[in-house]
C-alpha cells in the first residue's frame, strides 16, 4: 500500500482525473501560471478541488462551459449571483455545509456577506472569467483563463 499522509487543501490542491485517480497538486505562489499556462493539461473531463477564504466580494464573474460546479460553504455566508443567457439569479449560502451546483455555461460571481471559507470542485477546462463593472455588474469582456 503505497505511503498515506495528511494534506490540507490551503497548501495542495486536488486534481480528479477521468479515470477516477487523484493528483495532489501544490499550491504556491506559481500554482495559477502553472495551470493557465498549461502546464497541467487541459483538464478535459477533469475536476479541479480547491478552497480558499474570503473577505470581500468577487472581483470578477467566472464561467466553466464544460462542466457544472459545486460550491460549498463551510463558514460564513455568500450570496451566489448567477447569469445563463441573460437570466440572473441568486443563491444564498449562510450554513455551514450549504451547496450549490452550478449548471456548465452559466457566469457567476460572489457577494460576501461575512467572512467566509468555501470549496470548490470546478470542471476547470475552458473556464473564461470576466470583470464585473458599474452598474448591474453583468457586464464586460469575457477572457479565456486559458
Amino acid at each position: 500500500m503505497p505511503y498515506v499522509k495528511p494534506l490540507h487543501l490551503d497548501s495542495t490542491y486536488l486534481r480528479l482525473r477521468n479515470d477516477a485517480s487523484i493528483e495532489p497538486l501544490p499550491v504556491d505562489d506559481t500554482f495559477w501560471e502553472r495551470l493557465t499556462s498549461g502546464r497541467y493539461g487541459s483538464f478535459h473531463h477533469e475536476y479541479l478541488v480547491t478552497s480558499y477564504t474570503f473577505d470581500a466580494d468577487w472581483t470578477t464573474w467566472e464561467m466553466h462551459p464544460k462542466g457544472d460546479e459545486i460550491v460549498c460553504l463551510l463558514s460564513g455566508s455568500v450570496t451566489l449571483l448567477l447569469d445563463r443567457n441573460g437570466e440572473a439569479g441568486e443563491v444564498r449560502l449562510n450554513v455551514p455545509g450549504a451547496y450549490a451546483v452550478v449548471p456548465a455555461g452559466t457566469w457567476h460571481t460572489a457577494k460576501v456577506e461575512a467572512p467566509s471559507r468555501m470549496l470548490f470542485v470546478t470542471a476547470g477546462e475552458d473556464t473564461r472569467t470576466r470583470p464585473i463593472t458599474e452598474g448591474d455588474g453583468r457586464s464586460g469582456t469575457e477572457e479565456p483563463v486559458r
